[in-house]
């Protein structure tokens, strides 16, 4: 269940990227509804919702944005990594192409995110073994070379979904902790507390993060 309270310490700011069709839009329901929609369709521009965890005893707020994979969209929501303090790449293990574009969206953190963000591989629909084409171990040699985490997640099955999140959560709360040049991010926007589809504006109000 999405958490909107202001009880919370740190706000970090969460993209999902990936292909469409690689499952983003059910990660980001099972993680803040535990729900999964077996004809989601594919999102339009930006989604967006937000949640609470504790790491290391501390309150955290997750913002999260559920980007659109189509090419189309591209462009314009590069926009919205900006001010991001992690991001998962989701590939569909039953989609060699989606693997093999994760290339291309990391390439697209490195010119649009900042310099630091803490960044997760994640190959979705681990549910679909029969199915499988990319291995875990092209997962994993994967990550090695992109030097992130990896995990596989099943939204289906809720496997890895509460574990990512927090993992990146950690990773970022650790990293701002650790490095004295980390600063508040002036180019964090405010967006609706309410689940929802985002309009695309990029004229919009700014506050901080981290």
């Amino acid at each position: 269940m999405t958490d909107d309270s202001d009880n919370y310490k740190q706000l970090y700011k969460i993209i999902i990227i990936g292909d469409s069709g690689v499952g983003k839009s059910n990660i980001l329901g099972r993680y803040l509804h535990n729900e999964f929609k077996h004809d989601t369709k594919s999102t339009v521009g930006v989604e967006f919702g937000s949640k609470q965890l504790k790491v290391d005893g501390i309150n955290i707020k997750l913002q999260i944005w559920d980007t659109a994979g189509e090419e189309r969209y591209r462009a314009i929501t590069s926009a919205y990594y900006k001010g991001s303090k992690g991001c998962f790449i989701v590939y569909d293990i039953t989609s060699e192409i989606s693997f093999e574009n994760v290339e291309k969206w990391y390439e697209e953190i490195r010119k649009s995110a900042e310099k630091e963000i803490s960044v997760i591989l994640v190959g979705n629909k681990c549910d679909l073994e029969n199915e499988r084409k990319v291995s875990i171990e092209m997962g994993q040699n994967k990550a090695k070379n992109l030097n992130c985490p990896f995990f596989e997640t099943s939204a289906l099955n809720n496997t890895n979904i509460e574990a990512v999140f927090q993992n990146i959560s950690e990773n970022i709360y650790n990293r701002c902790k650790n490095d004295k040049n980390v600063e508040d991010d002036d180019d964090y926007e405010i967006v609706p507390k309410d689940d929802k589809k985002i309009d695309i504006n990029t004229n919009k109000k700014e506050t901080k993060c981290c």
